[in-house]
């Protein structure tokens, strides 16, 4: 995955460093099934933000709804090298990601470039 591809995906589908928080917290027991109240108690968030941030990914088909929770379920091949990538950069460079998510439009050229560190093959 590209550079520029990782930037349109960040910014497609993350809406804020939540969403990365609760996503990768997900994505880091695939086969559990998390539900809101849990999410809530673990990452010590606000119930409506967790409710609002597991739609927000629901609708992104990074997750999906099962059992009475949710669970990461990435609803194509391309969204998994996603979330794999993302862990990746988080790992390496979790300030320029961070700043991806939080910055206005008109940075993102910018930023995307402090990406670079890594290119599409690691």
């Amino acid at each position: 995955m590209t550079v520029e591809e990782l930037t349109v995906l960040v910014r497609q589908h993350l809406r804020s460093v939540w969403a990365l928080e609760i996503l990768l917290h997900l994505r880091g027991q695939p086969g559990r099934i998390w539900s809101t109240a849990k999410l809530v108690s673990e990452l010590r968030a606000t119930t409506a933000l967790v409710e609002n941030t597991l739609e927000n990914l629901e609708r992104s088909g990074l997750i999906a709804p099962n059992d009475g929770g949710y669970s990461f379920q990435p609803a194509s091949p391309l969204l998994d090298e996603f979330c794999e990538e993302l862990a990746f950069v988080y790992r390496e460079r979790p300030v320029a990601l961070i700043n991806l998510i939080s910055a206005p439009s008109d940075q993102i050229k910018s930023l995307g470039d402090a990406f670079k560190l890594t290119g599409s093959g690691r």
